[in-house]
């Protein structure tokens, strides 16, 4: 990006931006990555984290062709297939035909794979809901600002790494379902 800090010089850089505010957020980062590894582990039980992965990018993007979810995960096409077959074994995903061309597999969520990452959603809400009841008020409200202006400053940075982590890229209805679907 251009900008240059030292670690706690707390002296302005080029942009204005110093160290005690990129230490700041790094701190913060730490704890919504630890966010992110509880709720993943609240399902480890029942996938690994690769299958939640493939999980995530069906329910972020819908239906996918094999290759399809292999490039967005940006594995090889057998590391997919893999994971694949051990979801439609597990229940969490079906393959059907594709009616447009035989010779490709469709690959959609299941209820239950549905219902999974949603559990995911909604864990990964609670902790944070946890976290802002114990500030104050107004310091939710400025926080909520601030982080809404960090992620517009923040487009230019691609999304689809978050499936790494098992982070969907779809907006979340307040009830942890990507876009809303049931």
């Amino acid at each position: 990006m251009g900008v240059r800090v030292e670690k706690g010089d707390g002296g302005a850089e080029a942009g204005g931006v110093d160290a005690g505010q990129v230490d700041a957020v790094m701190l913060a980062m730490r704890v919504l990555v630890a966010v992110t590894a509880q709720s993943v582990a609240e399902v480890d039980e029942r996938v690994t984290l690769p299958q939640l992965r493939v999980l995530v990018v069906l329910a972020s993007r819908g239906p996918l062709n094999l290759a399809a979810v292999a490039q967005g995960l940006g594995v090889h096409s057998s590391n997919a297939t893999r994971a694949c077959d051990k979801l439609v074994e597990a229940g969490l995903l079906t393959r059907t035909d594709d009616p447009a061309d035989r010779r490709n597999l469709i690959l959609r969520l299941t209820p239950a794979g549905e219902e999974l990452v949603e559990s995911v959603n909604r864990a990964r809400r609670a902790l944070i809901a946890g976290i802002l009841e114990r500030m104050p008020a107004t310091s939710r409200t400025r926080l909520t600002s601030a982080l809404g202006k960090f992620t517009e400053a923040a487009q230019e940075f691609p999304t689809h790494g978050a499936w790494t982590l098992g982070l969907t890229t779809e907006a979340l209805s307040p009830d942890g379902r990507v876009n809303g679907r049931s």
